[in-house]
């Protein structure tokens, strides 16, 4: 809705949470411990707010104690666990400290589980502590014999499967830089990464399954190989036993054999020590070299996994990714909460929807992870998991990749599961973690992500920088300093690159670049990505709220608004995938504007709908409104590596009612 020109947010229901825990199942959780610590009751009445405002105001004490808490190894502490600076991006966190991020995702008995893993072959196999740090520790020794040490890059090019994990905390313990993109990805798309960062092992597969289907990369990882000169040993995992190797590459099983398995010499780092490079999509250009700190990327993945979501040691933590999205990262670093990883690799609805829930069922997961765009596919199947699943063993559905709709949330509580803390979660590659997250201790409301995250202060600003109150949409900040932020991007100039990017809209202050508003529960609701607000008459619309109305509708599958400049403004163009058999006439169209009308309001109408055949994502699942609105202005996509399915944009070209 409209408000003083301001765009606002209402509840679209007028109801009680749709859970809420049980006293006594708040008091026992991990978030409610860690609160006690700073003599904070957080099952009370406002106990959340207490704690967070204790976590931004006193950030030392507060990331101390996340340190504590989650028993994060280092053989130094350092000397302050604030560095405080005149800019943001200055501030170092642990300043003196020294440790390693594989050894604290390597800790536990041998004979817990470290990794589930399945595939749409049917295998599964569950990998023990012992059997990783055997695998890893080999990894070292070859990494080692090649002469891999600090500050060195390894590339994988590789699927989600445990010998992607292994090679990652092999290259962390001898302090190498790790970075991955997954299979599905072309030539062009992983050299456009991977050739920015001159990588000195290269790491590949020789094929993978997906959807039913195989699919060969050997003739691309000798192309990659090809062109990427620093690389000075190319390692190939035969997952498809289809032959002969490229030529001048490893088998993975003989580049290890020399090397037995034995303790692993874990090199001590600095608290900055960079360990990851992740990409930005790279949709509207050539992708973001990220660079990531080891200390920072472990401390608030502790802080999430363990407060947020509850995660404690035994549980079975499971995320669909790919290698290619940040939320890879995140579900290996559950390792070092002592849960097991589980591991999917494949197409997440081959051969059917509820594949996910079987695996979930049969490894006993507790926490699950997918995106919205999974949830609403399930809804509007008609899947039911509550009546066909046991999911005995899960307490947490965490999702994101793009806002969850009230129906999504609705539809989890009413046929997934009824006793479940449902996490919407919200950040980004860009600091590899949540800005705005869950809270098992308090109620889950329709279409509401629950909480700023711990130690962030989150803050929602109108373009001249005035905090907005409740129910007013604004551009989401972070004015506080976090572990996480970038060291900086690669390459020449990154460090100005970087500041630029995050910095300088709001000087001092992280803009993530999300269209957001918060609650008046303490929460916040996301309406999309800022750069691809609408803006009609001068008043800005996020898209999430025409997708929320929109994509409730039995006859779209999907959706994607844009923006199209005419005669000096914006006009709203509404584009959607249509179920079989549904065509867009007249009556159709009058239905769509009228959900839109009643549940939003005028203003977000839009002004030419059409139909098409399919709507283009990152290979992420996430929708790109931007290459859309580019491709309808006429324009060059950038970077169609970076796109699932880049066949789709021909549907938006040319298009005669757009003229």
């Amino acid at each position: 809705m409209v408000v003083g020109g301001r765009s606002q947010y209402r509840l679209t229901m007028d109801s009680l949470p749709l859970w809420t825990p049980g006293r006594d199942q708040a008091a026992h959780t991990n978030l409610a411990r860690f609160a006690a610590g700073a003599d904070i009751d957080i099952v009370a009445e406002g106990g959340y707010e207490r704690l967070h405002r204790w976590s931004v105001r006193y950030p030392g004490a507060f990331w101390s104690a996340v340190w504590d808490f989650c028993e994060v190894v280092a053989s130094e502490r350092g000397s302050a666990p604030v560095v405080e600076a005149q800019h943001m991006a200055d501030v170092r966190f642990f300043e003196g400290a020294r440790l390693n991020f594989a050894e604290n995702l390597l800790v536990g008995p041998d004979d817990e589980t470290a990794i589930v893993f399945a595939d749409e072959s049917g295998a599964y196999t569950e990998t023990r502590r012992a059997e990783l740090r055997a695998l890893v520790s080999r990894l070292v020794g070859a990494m080692r014999a090649e002469g891999v040490g600090p500050g060195d890059r390894v590339a994988c090019w590789m699927p989600n499967v445990p010998e992607t994990y292994a090679v990652m905390l092999a290259a962390a313990s001898v302090g190498a830089v790790f970075s991955s993109t997954s299979p599905d990805f072309g030539t062009a798309g992983v050299l456009d990464r991977f050739g920015q960062i001159e990588p000195k092992l290269l790491f590949a597969v020789d094929g993978y399954d997906y959807g039913g289907q195989r699919f060969d990369c050997r003739e691309r990882v000798a192309d990659i190989r090809a062109g990427l000169p620093t690389v000075a040993a190319t390692v190939v995992l035969n997952r498809t036993d289809r032959g002969s190797l490229p030529e001048g590459t490893a088998d993975f099983d003989d580049w290890i054999g020399p090397h037995p398995a034995g303790p692993i010499q874990f090199e001590q780092l600095p608290f900055d020590h960079p360990l990851y490079v992740l990409y930005s999509s790279g949709t509207t250009g050539r992708p973001k070299c990220i660079v990531h700190r080891a200390g920072g990327i472990l401390l608030k993945h502790l802080c999430e996994h363990q407060l947020h979501c509850d995660v404690r040691p035994g549980d079975r933590v499971f995320y669909f990714t790919t290698t290619g999205w940040m939320m890879w990262s995140w579900l290996a670093s559950a390792l070092a909460s002592r849960a097991a990883a589980v591991v999917w690799d494949g197409n997440p609805a081959h051969p059917n929807l509820d594949v996910s829930f079987n695996l979930a069922d049969r490894a006993g997961v507790t926490l699950f992870g997918t995106s919205a765009r999974y949830i609403d596919s399930l809804r509007k199947a008609g899947v039911s998991p509550r009546n066909t699943h046991s999911l005995s063993a899960l307490r947490t559905i965490c999702s994101t990749g793009s806002p969850l709709s009230p129906d999504g949330f609705d539809y989890v509580y009413q046929e997934v599961k009824a006793d479940v803390h449902l996490a919407s979660i919200s950040g980004g590659t860009d600091l590899c973690g949540c800005l705005v997250a869950g809270d098992p201790t308090s109620a889950v409301w329709p279409g509401e992500i629950q909480r700023p995250a711990l130690g962030l202060d989150i803050q929602v600003l109108d373009g001249d920088g005035t905090l907005l109150g409740p129910g007013q949409f604004g551009e989401l900040v972070c004015a506080s300093p976090f572990p996480s932020q970038p060291l900086r991007f690669w390459g020449e100039g990154g460090d100005q690159r970087y500041r630029a990017a995050y910095y300088e809209r709001f000087e001092g202050r992280w803009h993530q670049g999300d269209y957001i508003c918060a609650t008046e529960h303490g929460g916040f609701v996301i309406s999309g990505r800022s750069d691809a607000t609408l803006n009609p008459g001068g008043v800005r619309i996020g898209t999430a709220e025409i997708y929320r109305l929109v994509d409730a509708m039995d006859e779209v599958v999907e959706s994607v608004v844009v923006g199209q400049p005419v005669d000096g403004d914006t006009r709203v163009v509404l584009f959607v995938k249509l179920v079989e058999g549904v065509r867009l006439d007249n009556e159709m169209e009058a239905v769509i504007r009228a959900a839109i009308r009643s549940g939003a309001s005028p203003r977000h109408v839009p002004a030419v709908i059409c139909a098409v055949d399919d709507i283009p994502r990152t290979r992420s699942g996430k929708t790109v409104e931007l290459a859309v609105r580019d491709a309808i202005c006429g324009r060059p996509i950038a970077n169609i590596e970076a796109l699932a399915n880049p066949e789709a944009l021909d549907y938006f070209r040319n298009r005669p009612e757009l003229a």
